[in-house]
């Protein structure tokens, strides 16, 4: 695998410093280290049986094309009704490592050279190549922080369009869950609201949320892990998934809801308010301006032997942002 490059290192190091000194972040950050030493993650419970017969339904990880990075997926079984069929599943909602890639378009050969009100420096300086695009004057990510930092501000077609590319790109059936599916991942094998024992009380030691989160996103998995080993299904970002009318819709709640918009049966479909101050016209397709609140999690189909579906298609260069 190539990595992205000491550019985009010392990018991301430079803003993570900026945007918390801006912030004051620095307090935050120590008062969540504190929380964590105090109460740290617990392991997953030891799931069901995942084993189908003499197949391979096993966890895996998968590599995001031209880039030093891969995130875990692991399988969980079908609902007892048969109405969920058993599927593989993100162990954490997409993170801006892996989402660069596709946005950026990190994965394609040739010159990516940004313009010079892009890159800020003077005409006439500029290299003559980079390893990534500069980012925008106003980073989706909102400052709140970026590697391991779950993908935010991003429209319904940006994570569908994500899936379609990590699917052509890397031969596997992704996809965003449908509505179904996501409350059959969220519960875990438990009934009720929650997938965790003991009820909302225990909410605070499995979620980010109004009570806890300090008013921001988090890092992904540093709270506790539903029973089949999946984190952050409550809170942190809200998800999108397809609706049971086939419209999207959002799932989970996040860092800024209280604890019944976390319910594994509540969901929240966007309005005006998502991308009100956009001032594009018409707006964004691919980002939410006033969406800090949203990101999503990916699913990957299974075979009849166990193992992730593959897929044959070939990734559209045409269906992604030309500039975040």
């Amino acid at each position: 695998m190539r990595t992205i490059g000491r550019a985009r290192a010392a990018y991301h190091g430079a803003a993570a410093l900026a945007a918390c000194a801006l912030a004051g972040c620095a307090a935050g950050t120590d008062a969540e280290y504190a929380m964590l030493v105090a109460d740290p993650p617990a392991k997953a419970d030891k799931p069901p049986s995942l084993v189908r017969g003499e197949g391979e339904f096993k966890p895996y990880w998968q590599d995001i094309p031209s880039a030093a990075f891969r995130f875990h997926m692991l399988p969980a079984p079908g609902s007892p009704d048969g109405s969920v069929k058993p599927l593989y599943v993100g162990k954490t909602e997409i993170t801006w490592e892996a989402f660069d890639v596709w946005a950026y378009r990190l994965d394609e050969k040739g010159e990516q050279t940004p313009s010079t009100q892009q890159s800020g420096v003077p005409e006439g300086d500029s290299p003559d190549a980079v390893t990534r695009p500069s980012k925008p004057y106003l980073p989706p990510d909102r400052g709140f922080g970026h590697d391991g930092y779950a993908v935010i501000s991003i429209t319904f077609r940006s994570a569908e369009e994500f899936c379609k590319w990590l699917a052509a790109s890397s031969g596997l059936a992704y996809r965003l869950p449908t509505e179904d599916e996501w409350e059959h991942l969220c519960l875990a094998g438990h009934e009720g609201d929650w997938g965790f024992e003991g009820g909302v009380e225990q909410l605070p030691r499995h979620a980010w949320f109004a009570n806890n989160a300090d008013g921001k996103p988090h890092t992904v998995a540093t709270r506790r892990p539903n029973a089949w080993g999946i984190y952050d299904m409550h809170g942190n970002v809200q998800e999108w998934v397809v609706g049971r009318n086939g419209k999207p819709t959002t799932k989970g709640g996040s860092w800024r809801d209280e604890a019944d918009l976390l319910k594994a049966g509540a969901a929240q479909r966007q309005d005006s308010t998502w991308n009100a101050s956009d001032p594009n016209l018409p707006k964004s397709r691919w980002w939410l301006a006033d969406g800090n609140f949203v990101g999503f999690r990916v699913v990957c189909d299974v075979d009849a032997e166990g193992k992730p579906r593959r897929v044959s298609n070939k990734p559209d260069a045409a269906a992604r942002p030309a500039t975040p």
